[in-house]
């Protein structure tokens, strides 16, 4: 499946690069005295068995056959009704075989749709499906503009009773496996009772390569952004904020001297050493970035830092969890919390995947996301 191969090569490239780069505005420090009263201490990491057990078995549930079978992304967002709408990326929709594989996808020759973008909502401890087009021929909730390009969900927040996600646009500008790049970021606005398609689409800050969707956060009258500036190897954190609910209000972005300007070429590297998607969220009376860890290849190790403001700096690296799915071919990324999430703790996700595209339909497992309850003292 060439869509699918496409996918996993940022990946690759973000996991397997050598590019160099210039040292993070803050670089990685111990927590302080003054931090330590406000930092979270991480206890522990367990699995979550009800988010486990809930997508398992619907990923598995063949009653319909435009479904979720699998998929990469895994945000969360708390609607008004109280249902929770998860948002994903590349999404398998279809069967999956009694012996766990998936049929081959529909330009192959089999009944599986492999879709950019989709989401599902959980509701009363069952999950539902969301698509575009029709149950014969689903389509992307967020539709690409030509075949040319497609979209990548990020984290998502209410503004008004509004559902706003947001999403990066990428571009093919060649025919080969590795041609295509990152190209902006929007935002989708979606009624609550209409989900399958956007309402409006508006543009979000693109001027300087930062993919302005690993993160959203509200607190103190403002809506936190969190962006990637991802050079392969290395990728650096970006901070912007917004004043009240909706992203389409006036964006200022965290200076290197810890100040705010409304120039989006004043962003500073606040650090490195994060994923594309990570999350920042209110644990006690401080603030918890939790992120795969990057600044090795292939890293199974989640992490933790703290910090008493939503801007950080975020400090003392901690040990939260090793995914034991690491090994060959299958790798670990884009860890991140859920705190709207019901869990023993802070709920964390984090995806899997594989190098080799035929592991997709050897086994349903893999392209699903495993949940975590992280406890903190």
């Amino acid at each position: 499946m060439t869509r699918l191969r496409s996918a996993l090569a940022p990946l690759a490239i973000a996991l397997l690069g050598l590019t160099a780069a210039p040292p993070p505005v803050w670089a990685e420090t111990p927590v302080t005295q003054a931090t330590a009263a406000c930092a979270p201490t991480v206890k522990g990491a367990t699995t979550n068995a009800r988010l486990t057990s809930l997508f398992t078995n619907y990923g598995n549930d063949n009653s319909r056959l435009d479904d979720w079978t699998g998929a990469d992304g895994t945000y969360s967002l708390r609607l008004p009704s109280g249902r929770e709408l998860w948002i994903f990326s590349d999404t398998f929709l279809g069967r999956v075989n009694p012996d766990g594989s998936r049929p081959p996808v529909v330009e192959e020759g089999g009944t599986t749709v492999f879709l950019n973008n989709s989401f599902a909502v959980e509701q009363n401890g069952r999950l539902s499906t969301i698509h575009d087009g029709t149950t014969a021929k689903p389509t992307a909730v967020m539709p690409p503009r030509d075949k040319d390009h497609w979209f990548w969900a990020g984290d998502a927040t209410l503004a008004g009773g509004m559902v706003e996600v947001t999403y990066q646009e990428y571009e093919r500008f060649g025919s080969g496996t590795w041609d295509w790049r990152w190209h902006r970021n929007v935002v989708a606005r979606f009624a609550p009772g209409r989900l399958n398609q956007p309402i409006s689409v508006h543009d979000l800050p693109s001027g300087h390569k930062v993919a302005w969707a690993s993160a959203t956060l509200k607190d103190g009258g403002y809506t936190y952004v969190y962006g990637v500036e991802d050079l392969g190897s290395t990728k650096y954190m970006h901070i912007a904020k917004v004043k009240g609910q909706s992203l389409l209000g006036r964006w200022e972005y965290l200076k290197a001297d810890g100040t705010w300007s409304a120039n989006e070429a004043d962003s500073a590297r606040v650090m490195s050493g994060v994923a594309n998607e990570y999350s920042v969220s209110k644990v006690g009376s401080g603030y918890v970035l939790i992120t795969h860890d990057t600044s090795v290849p292939l890293n199974p190790e989640i992490v933790a830092y703290s910090s008493c403001s939503p801007f950080g700096p975020f400090t003392g690296k901690q040990h939260v969890y090793t995914t034991p799915e690491t090994s060959g071919n299958i790798f670990t990324y884009n860890a991140h919390a859920h705190p709207d999430v019901a869990g023993n703790g802070l709920v964390v996700s984090y995806n899997v995947n594989s190098f080799v595209n035929t592991d997709h339909y050897r086994d349903v497992t893999i392209y699903r996301p495993r949940f975590l309850d992280v406890t903190f003292g």
